[in-house]
C-alpha cells in the first residue's frame, strides 16, 4: 500500500503586526523594509500562546479530515527550535492532550526551520519499514527576533500537524530526498534568549545551496521535470530567498502561488514548509502534482514528491487562520511576545 499524508493541520495565531510599524520604531524606511524582505505583516502568538498549544491546535485539525484516530497513531516526533522546556518532551505534551499516549514512541526534534520535515522522513520511514501503521509529525515554532535586528521583521508563529500512514491517504508520497552539511550560518547558544546569524552569509552558502541541491537531487532521482508540478513550496525565510531559488528551479509564481504565504504571516520557522503544504492541500484537485522543499541552517534541506489522491481539507482550512486577524502596536507586540515583562 501507499505511503501518504492521510491527515493534516495548521495553526496561525490571530494577532499580526505590520513591517512598517517596526520599521517606524527603529527609524527605517518602511517601503525599503517591506520590500525588500517581501514580508508585509507577520503573525505573532499570544502571551499564552507557544509552540505546543500551537501544535495541539493544528492536531485537531489533522484529525477532523483523518480516517486514522490518535489510538492508532505508533510515533509523535516534534521539529521545533522555541520548544517551552529545555528538559521536557514538547511531544509527550502534545500526544496526551490529543489522547495519542501512551503506545507510541515520541521525540523532539531539533535542525532549525528543518525540524519539522525531518520529522516527516522520520516517520514515512517507521510506516514504509512495517515498524508503526501510522504517526505524526509536527512543525511549530514561536520564533524569536532581537529588536532592531533584521529578524524581527520575518521571526513569527505558527505550525503545521501531518498524519502520515495507508488508509485513505489525502497525498501519496511519491519520493523523499535530503542534504546535510556543516555550515555555520545561523545558530543560538544554550541560555541565549536570540539567534546570531551570518547576514549575507546566510544566502548562498547556506539557503541556495541546500534548497536547490535538495530540489534537483530528488527531480534527477525521480525523473520528474519541474514543469510537471502544478505546486512548489520552497523553505521561506523572506519572500526573497524562494522567489529567487523559484527562478533558478524554473518555477512560475502560479506554482508557488499556494504555498509562499511568508509576505501575510512571516517565516514561521519549522511550521514554514508544512503550513505552506497545507494551504497546498486545501486548494488541490486529484491528482496533482506537489514538490516541497525544507531548508535548516546549519545546514540542510529535505525534499518530497506528493500526488494528490483524494482532497479532504480540515473542517477548519488555512484561509480561517489567515483571514482572522487583529493588528497590534509595538509595544503590545513587545508584551505578547514577552520582550518586556512586569
Amino acid at each position: 500500500m501507499d505511503v501518504g499524508i492521510v491527515g493534516y493541520g495548521a495553526y496561525v495565531p490571530k494577532y499580526r503586526i505590520k513591517s512598517e510599524v517596526i520599521a517606524k520604531v527603529w527609524g527605517e524606511d518602511p517601503v525599503r523594509i517591506s520590500e525588500g524582505l517581501g514580508i508585509k505583516e507577520k503573525a505573532v502568538a499570544d502571551y499564552d500562546e507557544d509552540s505546543v498549544t500551537m501544535a495541539i491546535e493544528a492536531g485537531k485539525n489533522a484529525f477532523s479530515n483523518s480516517s486514522v484516530g490518535p489510538k492508532e497513531i505508533g510515533a509523535v516526533f516534534f521539529g521545533s527550535e522555541s520548544h517551552p522546556y529545555a528538559v521536557k518532551s514538547s511531544a509527550s505534551i502534545v500526544a496526551e492532550a490529543l489522547d495519542i499516549t501512551p503506545e507510541l514512541v515520541a521525540a523532539d526534534m531539533e535542525f532549525a526551520c528543518r525540524a519539522g520535515t525531518a520529522g516527516m522522513v522520520a516517520v514515512y520511514g517507521m510506516v514504509k519499514g512495517g515498524i508503526i501503521e501510522a504517526g505524526v509529525a509536527i512543525g511549530s515554532d514561536t520564533a524569536q527576533g532581537r529588536p532592531a535586528d533584521a529578524l524581527e521583521y520575518s521571526a513569527a508563529s505558527g505550525g503545521g500537524f501531518y498524519i502520515i500512514g495507508k488508509k485513505d491517504p489525502i497525498a501519496v508520497i511519491k519520493a523523499t530526498y535530503s542534504v546535510t552539511t556543516d555550515t555555520p550560518d545561523f545558530w543560538r547558544r544554550e541560555g541565549i534568549h536570540y539567534p546570531s546569524h551570518g547576514g549575507r552569509f546566510t544566502g548562498e552558502p547556506a539557503y541556495f545551496k541546500h534548497v536547490l541541491m535538495a530540489a534537483k537531487g530528488i527531480l534527477e532521482k525521480t525523473g520528474y521535470d519541474i514543469k510537471d508540478f502544478d505546486h512548489v513550496i520552497l523553505h521561506q525565510p523572506n519572500a526573497k530567498f524562494p522567489k529567487a531559488a523559484a527562478k533558478k528551479l524554473g518555477v512560475t509564481p502560479e506554482q508557488l502561488q499556494y504555498g509562499l504565504l511568508v509576505p501575510i504571516i512571516g517565516n514561521t520557522y519549522s511550521g514554514a514548509t508544512l503550513v505552506g503544504l497545507a494551504n497546498v492541500l486545501d486548494h488541490a484537485k486529484e491528482g496533482d502534482l506537489i514538490l516541497q522543499v525544507s531548508f535548516g541552517s546549519g545546514a540542510g534541506s529535505d525534499a518530497f514528491i506528493y500526488e494528490v489522491k483524494d482532497p479532504r481539507p480540515p473542517k477548519r482550512p488555512l484561509s480561517w487562520y489567515l483571514e482572522r486577524k487583529e493588528y497590534l502596536d509595538y509595544a503590545t507586540y513587545l508584551k505578547k511576545r514577552r520582550k518586556i515583562i512586569k
